[in-house]
């Protein structure tokens, strides 16, 4: 019989809620710091400053950097994947959509990873239940995005394919995660990935947006040091301990946990306000990926041993 879910403690639920308020905070932040800077360079700020305190955490914990040649080919691929062309894409989508939009849009790399690792992945059958899951999150999708925009494609629509896109790279990096990274520790492969974004982006940023200005507002910086700092680096150790504490199949509940915390802060501090199509995709999303996790369709079919804690893989953030 598959093992059951580890059951959430209080402590695990507490921890689960403050990722949730740091990754949809990390929105907002990021929605203040565009105000004053391209979104190359904010996603610049995000991974050159994270890089740099997971490295100081790393050396204070003893921790080997990565040596060899092909590990760093490995950490340049997840980088590109998980960092820069996530990052990025929903960092110039935020300039044309609302933030609490990003967020929801955001919640569909789970959707996309159970895809991805059936399809890529010799271990991850794509199950009845999880083809369901799928399906309800593909139409989440649809229904956010609106049949108004197959008939004719403005900055609004693509920017709400760039974060869609987005979250499928994001996926996508999981899956090459799973293949490529599991000998090195978190820490360690986290901040090598974030280095190697950095190697990656910068060029990027300097050539279409020119060098990044430090004078900046107080706010801009404040913003900064929140996505960069809490939102990035400390949000990356906060994940690994809840996925140690709770397991991955409980971890991807912070999926469903981020979108209210990013439509509440845009609703109250930056004006904006998500029409009715976009709350029923999130609707739909959510029941997706309660149908992929499986464990409210097992109490609800009475069904023992319903969900397997490896059941959903967990998804790197991204946020």
């Amino acid at each position: 019989m598959p093992p059951a879910p580890i059951r959430l403690s209080r402590a695990a639920w507490a921890l689960l809620t403050l990722l949730a308020l740091i990754w949809g905070g990390s929105f907002f932040s990021i929605a203040l710091a565009l105000r004053e800077m391209g979104p190359l360079t904010a996603v610049l700020h995000r991974v050159f400053w994270a890089a740099a305190l997971l490295w100081l955490v790393a050396a204070l914990r003893g921790e080997a950097v990565p040596r060899s040649a092909r590990a760093w080919r490995a950490l340049a691929v997840m980088g590109l994947l998980n960092n820069v062309i996530p990052f990025s894409l929903m960092a110039w989508g935020q300039t044309h959509i609302e933030t609490g939009l990003v967020a929801i849009f955001n919640a569909a790399t789970a959707i996309f990873g159970a895809l991805v690792a059936a399809l890529m992945l010799a271990d991850e059958r794509l199950t009845a239940r999880r083809a369901l899951g799928v399906a309800l999150g593909f139409g989440g999708v649809v229904t956010i995005i609106g049949a108004d925009a197959l008939r004719g494609l403005d900055l609004r629509s693509a920017a709400q394919g760039a974060v869609t896109l987005g979250a499928l790279s994001y996926a996508l990096a999981s899956v090459w995660a799973k293949r490529r990274l599991g000998g090195l520790s978190p820490v360690a492969a986290a901040a090598g990935m974030l280095t190697a974004s950095t190697v990656i982006v910068a060029p990027l940023a300097l050539a279409v947006e020119g060098a990044p200005s430090l004078r900046l507002s107080l706010t801009a910086w404040a913003a900064v040091a929140w996505y960069a700092a809490i939102g990035t680096a400390a949000a990356y150790l906060l994940y690994f301990r809840i996925l140690r504490l709770a397991g991955a199949a409980n971890l991807m509940l912070v999926t469903l946990m981020i979108p209210p915390v990013s439509i509440a802060l845009g609703a109250a501090f930056l004006g904006e306000r998500l029409g009715g199509a976009a709350l029923a995709g999130f609707a739909l999303l959510a029941l997706g990926l309660m149908v992929i996790d499986g464990r409210a369709f097992a109490r609800w079919t009475g069904a023992r041993g319903g969900h397997r804690q490896d059941d959903a893989q967990p998804r790197s953030p991204r946020r």
